[in-house]
């Protein structure tokens, strides 16, 4: 299939000033190709390259690895919706996303999302290139994308590294985007997956209050929500409680009358015994009565497949890092912290979590070589720099973390806003169920839950990984793109 390289722009000059001299501050790489989506084909260019972060002087702080796919067979963009598309960690390229998701390629890999080789990427018939253009954005230390620092001084990680740090210069970043790219009049949505979840909720009302820039959208892919996770609290506790069940339904642990529902069938009533009768448990602490605390421990272990026992020896707080080490100990067996449905083997049967990720590592197999291969070979950014798959980052400033609030501002603030959340059944590092908590956290009020949804999937953190979520997913996307993209009328109660 025929490309055309075009190099659009090289500042040698500031390369002088970078902290890797091998990284270009603003440069362009632009491919063009056809994929076919649902039946038809789609023609795009692929614009990648490096796009500097300026500070309020217009002195440059950072240049930030992107790439742009746009669609080419139409005759106006004027009203075609832009995603800008982040990953989380902190510190995570946008590498998972790019190649595995929404973009025009994905990895080679076998249906359940275990890798092959030969490694490498193909096709994306699901892709939502078909109704929306979409950036991949590369935070600082994350891709190729770099601070600029001159010689002798040091990186100013509290200009990039914490959740309102990190908001606040990516909408800076993605005002020069948009303003570059000509895109101010499209309808805009920003995505995140993990801490993405924070940063998009953060970036929302940052864009709002600060750019001016309002969305049609926030799609919460897998969201971690530092209001709840790895706080230890009784919350944390409860709302991660129903994925317990469904991954001790998927590895047949749970007892016959459980086992031969479906697993929508007895998710619900899961979800109501962790809010109603296990957070109230927890929240007592060490003066619940010992009749309660047997009753709610029998109760948990009907929906987990753990002993009662067990559970009692928690005080009914059982980690979820237990969890991966406890349900299938009895046959030699981990299962994953991303996604559950990963197996793995430690050295000990004993101990109170796994050695590893199994999960990650299997990921790792596949993403690696082929970002690589696929940034060199195909979109044609040649660099001997390392892609970051993670990179450092810390230590992260979680401090003043507004962001449920702020995305509540942005909505409130603009009618045309409507949230989306994804997540997999089996992810057990950002739970279902605690992205569904979440959505409450954001709105107390309930007013604007009409513009928020979720949609759940049979797999993992990344549930894209799996064919048929991947179809699954993409359409959901692509559904809630076109819905809210719709001309409404006027913004207004």
């Amino acid at each position: 299939m025929k490309k055309q390289l075009t190099v659009l722009s090289l500042l040698f000059s500031v390369l002088l000033f970078s902290q890797d001299k091998r990284v270009p501050i603003d440069t362009t790489v632009v491919t063009s190709n056809t994929i076919t989506v649902k039946g038809k084909k789609v023609s795009y260019k692929a614009q990648t390259g490096t796009q500097p972060v300026f500070d309020s002087n217009g002195n440059i702080k950072a240049t930030l690895y992107y790439t742009y796919y746009q669609r080419t067979d139409i005759a106006n963009n004027e009203k075609r919706p832009l995603i800008m598309s982040f990953n989380g960690g902190p510190g995570s390229a946008s590498v998972w996303m790019h190649v595995a998701y929404t973009g025009p390629k994905v990895l080679k890999i076998d249906d359940e999302g275990n890798p092959i080789q030969p490694y490498g990427i193909k096709d994306n018939p699901y892709s939502v290139l078909d109704v929306a253009d979409i950036v991949f954005v590369n935070p600082v230390n994350t891709g190729y994308s770099r601070p600029v620092i001159k010689k002798d001084e040091k990186v100013d990680k509290k200009y990039f590294f914490g959740v309102n740090a990190d908001a606040k210069y990516l909408a800076d970043w993605l005002n020069t985007f948009v303003t570059r790219n000509n895109r101010w009049k499209s309808p805009k949505y920003i995505i995140g997956e993990s801490y993405g979840g924070t940063r998009v909720m953060q970036l929302a009302y940052e864009l709002q209050s600060r750019q001016w820039m309002y969305l049609n959208g926030v799609i919460m892919v897998s969201p971690a929500d530092y209001k709840v996770i790895r706080t230890g609290g009784s919350e944390d506790y409860a709302v991660n409680f129903p994925y317990f069940t469904a991954t001790a339904w998927y590895h047949k642990q749970l007892p016959t009358q459980l086992q031969q529902k479906d697993l929508l069938e007895i998710l619900p009533e899961v979800e109501s015994f962790a809010i109603n009768t296990l957070l109230p448990a927890l929240a007592k602490g060490g003066y619940i009565s010992e009749t309660e605390k047997n009753s709610v421990a029998k109760k948990m272990a009907f929906y987990s497949g753990i002993k009662k026992e067990v559970i009692l020896q928690h005080n009914l707080e059982m980690p979820n890092s237990y969890f991966w080490k406890e349900l299938l100990r009895d046959q030699g067996k981990t299962i994953g912290r991303l996604d559950s449905r990963y197996l793995g083997l430690d050295r000990k049967e004993t101990g109170t979590r796994p050695d590893y990720s199994p999960e990650l590592v299997s990921w790792l197999h596949s993403f690696t070589p082929s970002i690589n291969y696929y940034t060199q070979n195909v979109l044609k950014f040649k660099t001997d720099v390392k892609y970051n798959m993670f990179g450092p980052v810390h230590p992260w400033d979680f401090s003043n973390n507004n962001s449920r609030e702020n995305l509540r501002k942005a909505m409130a603030e603009n009618p045309y806003l409507h949230l989306l959340v994804q997540s997999g059944y089996y992810d057990g590092a950002t739970t279902y169920s605690a992205a569904k908590y979440t959505m409450g956290k954001i709105d107390p009020s309930g007013k604007l839950k009409n513009r928020m949804s979720f949609k759940g999937y049979r797999s993992g953190h990344m549930m894209y990984l799996r064919k048929v979520d991947l179809e699954k997913a993409n359409e959901d996307l692509r559904q809630f793109i076109l819905k809210s993209s719709k001309n409404i009328g006027a913004a207004k109660y």
